[in-house]
């Protein structure tokens, strides 16, 4: 085979690659809505759904118009990006047979569509933690600003080659970049927008509102676990060469031990501290593992990416716990599974990159938190001015299905 045909074939393999990979990070919108809606009570269904499954729209609307531009077309080493619209031109021919370090290996339409599903999953990190009080058109507003400058600013930061990539951080698949942006922003709504009633007593107590589908929320994290294959997989970004390929299989096996770690952490954890096995916090605690070990899945061995997971499990357990007695009510965990997680996934990449700093990741750290938290912030508090963040007190205890969205997901069940 010449090498024009080489180049061809490994141009269409990688392309094919990243495509099936996004496509596989696209279904973890499924799992997500699947994970919320199994937490939530059964009179929130309908409107966690279609918080859900209109996040990813928007995100995908956004994100081309103006998101992917500055991500990825602001100057390199920079801190400000510039502003522009829609995606740009597809690679010719030529400048793909032309060979050489600067010759694309993949579609610059597979690049955007495997971005903007990671501009849709930072947004659904945030969908759980405001659920069963936040009004829905609240929310969708906040999405376009998130997925359409806050989210991609950071994004440039990182994997767009701006300052912090320039400051030696990594972060190889968005513990930091993905996963604890969409905490901050979620940390900053939940601040505004307040507790659930009934969650927290006078004297301090906190009350279980326990989620009306277990079930769900288990295939939810079945789905999450499988998409998290391309997620970390993916960001490989190509397998057509024998060491691409070696990476990209060691990728799998660290994301799914890691996955396993969390979830048996957590698991005896929780029944260290309950007595009992609980189904909620093994679910995070795999989650938690998946976050932890996405800033670097590709240089830990297999053993030592069960002990990234496993940590992130137990850390999940007692940030969730911690969480509550702050009053901070998160109904399915997303803060601690993604920001405290995902912090720790950014620090441990220091344990098995010798190329990681300290210093760097600490930067990284902190200034992705201060952007998204801060830019959050002032967008919830325009939002909470102008239409209001929550719904009323019936409406909250009616069920923000019937309010927000006219239909119950059960009908033919009381509701609890």
């Amino acid at each position: 085979m010449d090498n024009t045909a080489l180049t061809a074939l490994q141009y269409g393999f990688d392309t094919f690659y990243f495509l099936i990979c996004g496509a596989l990070v696209m279904w973890m919108a499924a799992g997500f809505a699947m994970l919320e809606a199994g937490l939530v009570r059964a009179k929130n269904t309908t409107e966690i759904l279609t918080k859900n499954i209109a996040l990813y729209a928007v995100a995908c609307v956004m994100y081309l118009v103006i998101g992917y531009h500055i991500m990825y077309s602001s100057p390199e080493g920079g801190i400000l990006p510039s502003l522009g619209f829609l995606i740009g031109d597809e690679h010719s021919v030529e400048s793909v047979l032309a060979g050489g370090e600067d010759a694309p290996y993949y579609s610059a339409r597979s690049d955007f569509f495997f971005q903007v599903v990671f501009a849709a999953t930072c947004m659904s990190i945030v969908s759980g933690a405001v659920a069963e009080r936040m009004k829905l058109w609240a929310f969708l507003a906040f999405a376009v600003v998130m997925t359409g400058f806050i989210y991609p600013v950071q994004g440039f930061w990182k994997w767009g080659s701006g300052f912090l990539n320039e400051a030696g951080f990594l972060d190889f698949a968005g513990s930091g970049v993905v996963h604890m942006a969409g905490a901050a922003a979620a940390l900053a709504g939940v601040l505004l927008l307040g507790a659930r009633k009934g969650k927290y007593g006078a004297n301090g107590q906190v009350n279980a509102i326990p989620g009306a589908n277990l079930p769900m929320a288990a295939l939810g994290t079945f789905i999450l676990w499988m998409g998290w294959f391309g997620f970390n997989g993916g960001s490989q970004l190509k397998m057509s060469t024998i060491e691409d390929a070696n990476a990209v299989a060691q990728v799998f096996v660290n994301t799914n031990m890691a996955a396993a770690g969390g979830l048996i952490a957590a698991l005896i954890v929780a029944r260290i501290l309950f007595g009992k096995a609980d189904l909620t916090m093994a679910l995070n605690g795999a989650l938690a593992g998946l976050v932890a070990i996405t800033a670097e899945p590709l240089t830990p061995t297999a053993l030592q990416a069960t002990l990234i997971g496993g940590v992130g499990g137990v850390l999940v357990v007692f940030s969730i716990l911690g969480l509550d007695k702050l009053k901070l009510d998160d109904p399915v965990g997303a803060i601690s599974v993604h920001g405290v997680a995902g912090i720790w996934g950014l620090l441990a990449v220091v344990l098995t990159n010798p190329d990681a700093t300290l210093g760097a990741q600490l930067l990284g750290l902190v200034c992705i938190f201060a952007w998204v938290f801060i830019a959050s912030l002032i967008v919830w508090s325009i939002i909470k001015l102008v239409i209001g963040l929550r719904v009323s007190e019936e409406e909250e205890y009616e069920g923000v299905d019937i309010a927000e969205c006219g239909m119950e997901a059960y009908p033919e069940f009381t509701k609890s």
